[in-house]
C-alpha cells in the first residue's frame, strides 16, 4: 500500500529511508513539549483519554474475574505504556487488550491460566518485535492494497458497533462463555437500563455531533451550521464515564468496604514448557495475524487519515512498540496488550489530538493502580454496561467511517468482500487472505493477455501502421 510519497514515512527520527544505513528500528526520543502539547484544549484531551474504555474495561474486568489476572499490576504497566507511547508517537496511541488471547482465555475449557496467557502474549510480542526490527513489517505495510486494509478496518469497526448494541440491549455476563454472555433483554429502567444508555447516547450526539467539527470549521462557507457546543469545550466522554463511576457506588454502596488501599505485589510469572505450548498454539496463533493487521497496519493507515498534518506512523516503530511492551510486562503478570485502530478512533472521536490525551489516561491508571490495586475490580464490576456500550459504539462507527474514501466500485468491491468474510468467519486473517486473492485476480484481469501470449501481434502491428 503505497502512500502519496511512494513509501511509508516514519513518525520517529531514524526510522525511515533517510537512515537506511542504520538499524531500521533505531529512533530518538521526541521532546515532551512536542508530543504532549495540547492541540485543542485540556478538556478535549481529557475527553479523548477515556474514548477507548468501551473495549478496555469489559475485557480487563472479565480476565480479572475469570482468569485472576491482577488488575492493579495491569493498570500500573498499561499506565507506563500509555505515557511512553504518547511521548514517542505524539498522538493518542491506545493501549488495549489483545482480544483474541482474551477470547481464548475466557472461552477455553478449562480457562487458560495466568502463565499460559502470559506465554501467549510473549509469543505474539516476539513475532511482532522480529517483524519490526527486520523491516518486514514496513515492507508488508507498503505493498498491502488500500482496499484490503479498509476492509479490515470496516469489519473491526462494525464488529465493535454490533457488540456495543448488544451491550445496550442485553444484560451481559463477562464471566460466561461467548455464547451465553448476552441472553436476557436489559430492562428499560434502572441504574443500568436502556433509558440510561440512550440518555448518554443522546448527550454524546448533541455535544459532539457526527465528529466532523474540524471539517466544518475548515469549510465555514458551506450551508451546514456549526455545532453550538464544540467538542473542544465539553469533555463529553469523560463526563459520561464519571457518571458511570458515580452510579457504581449508588448501585452497591458496600463496595467502599471491599476496597483495599495499596498497590498489588508484583511478582515474576513462572512459565513451564507446557504453558508455552498451550499459550502459543491456542491463543498466540489466532492473535498474531490480528495484531499485524489491526494493531500495526490499520493503526498506521488510520493515523495518516486522522492526522494528515503529521508524519505518517512507521509500521516498524509501531510493531516494535507492541513487542517491547509485552516482552517486559508479561513477565510480571500484566495483561497482554497491543495498539488498536478502534481505540485510536475512539480517542480521536472524543477529542484526543496529541500524546497529552493518553498521558492523562496514564496518570489516572497509575493513581488507581497504586491506591487501590486489584481491589478496584469491585468498582468496575458495578459499572453500567450500557454506558460502556455507548462509548464502544462511537469508537466502532468512527473506525468504520475510515473506509469512506473508496472512490471506485472496484475498490469498494474488494473492501466489502474482505469485510464480509472477516465478520462472517470472525477472522481478520481469513478476510485478509480473501481480499488479497480478490485484488490479485482483478489486477490479472486487466492484463492484456493476448499481447502477453503473442496472439494478434501481427494484426495489431498492421493496425498501428
Amino acid at each position: 500500500m503505497a502512500d502519496s510519497g511512494g513509501s511509508s514515512a516514519p513518525l520517529l527520527p531514524g526510522d525511515g529511508a533517510s537512515s537506511r544505513n542504520r538499524c531500521p528500528w533505531r529512533f530518538s526520543i521526541p521532546s515532551p513539549a512536542t508530543s504532549f502539547r495540547i492541540k485543542t484544549s485540556v478538556w478535549a484531551e481529557l475527553g479523548g483519554a477515556v474514548g477507548d474504555l468501551g473495549t478496555y474495561i469489559p475485557i480487563v474486568l472479565a480476565l480479572t474475574l475469570v482468569n485472576h489476572i491482577d488488575l492493579g499490576t495491569t493498570l500500573i504497566f498499561t499506565a507506563f505504556y500509555n505515557a511512553i507511547t504518547g511521548l514517542l508517537f505524539g498522538i493518542p496511541m491506545p493501549v488495549q487488550p489483545m482480544k483474541s488471547i482474551a477470547a481464548v482465555a475466557l472461552s477455553a475449557s478449562p480457562h487458560l491460566t495466568i502463565p499460559q496467557i502470559m506465554a501467549a502474549g510473549l509469543s505474539t510480542a516476539a513475532v511482532l518485535f522480529l517483524l519490526g526490527i527486520t523491516g518486514l513489517m514496513s515492507t508488508l505495510y507498503r505493498i498491502l492494497p488500500l482496499p484490503v486494509v479498509r476492509g479490515i478496518q470496516l469489519s473491526q469497526g462494525l464488529a465493535f458497533a454490533f457488540s456495543a448494541i448488544k451491550y445496550i440491549r442485553y444484560d451481559q455476563d463477562f464471566t460466561a462463555s461467548t455464547s451465553s454472555s448476552s441472553s436476557s433483554p436489559r430492562s428499560w429502567l434502572g441504574l443500568d437500563g436502556i433509558i440510561l444508555a440512550l440518555v448518554a447516547l443522546l448527550f454524546l450526539v448533541i455535544s459532539t455531533g457526527s465528529g466532523d467539527d474540524q471539517e466544518r470549521n475548515a469549510n465555514r462557507d458551506r450551508s451546514r451550521t456549526r455545532s453550538c457546543v464544540p467538542v473542544s469545550r465539553i469533555p463529553s466522554a469523560l463526563i459520561v464515564f464519571l457518571v458511570g463511576i458515580l452510579i457504581c457506588f449508588i448501585r452497591d454502596p458496600s463496595i467502599l468496604q471491599n476496597l483495599k488501599f495499596g498497590p498489588s505485589a508484583i511478582t515474576i510469572t513462572s512459565i513451564t514448557w507446557d504453558d508455552w505450548k498451550i499459550g502459543f498454539f491456542q491463543a498466540a496463533v489466532p492473535q498474531i495475524p490480528l495484531s499485524v493487521l489491526n494493531s500495526v497496519i490499520a493503526v498506521c493507515k488510520l493515523s495518516s487519515d486522522l492526522f494528515p498534518d503529521k508524519t505518517e506512523l512507521s509500521a516498524t516503530s509501531v510493531s516494535v512498540s507492541v513487542g517491547f511492551m509485552n516482552l517486559i510486562g508479561c513477565w510480571f503478570g500484566a495483561m497482554p496488550v497491543c495498539h488498536g485502530a478502534g481505540g485510536l478512533a475512539g480517542q480521536y472521536r472524543f477529542g484526543g489530538r496529541s500524546g497529552a490525551s493518553v498521558l492523562f489516561l496514564a496518570i489516572g491508571k497509575l493513581i488507581l493502580g497504586l491506591v487501590f490495586g486489584n481491589s478496584f475490580v469491585t468498582i468496575l464490576s458495578q459499572f453500567p454496561i450500557g454506558i460502556l456500550g455507548v462509548l464502544l459504539l462511537f469508537s466502532g462507527i468512527e473506525l468504520a467511517m475510515a473506509s469512506r474514501d473508496m472512490n471506485s466500485k472496484e475498490e469498494s468491491f474488494v473492501m466489502l468482500v474482505c469485510a464480509a468474510v472477516s465478520m462472517t468467519g470472525s477472522s481478520a486473517a481469513l478476510g485478509f487472505v480473501c481480499g488479497i486473492i480478490l485484488y490479485a485476480v482483478l489486477r490479472l484481469r486487466e492484463l492484456d493477455w493476448c499481447r502477453l501470449v503473442g496472439i494478434g501481434g501481427k494484426d495489431d502491428a498492421i493496425e498501428e501502421n
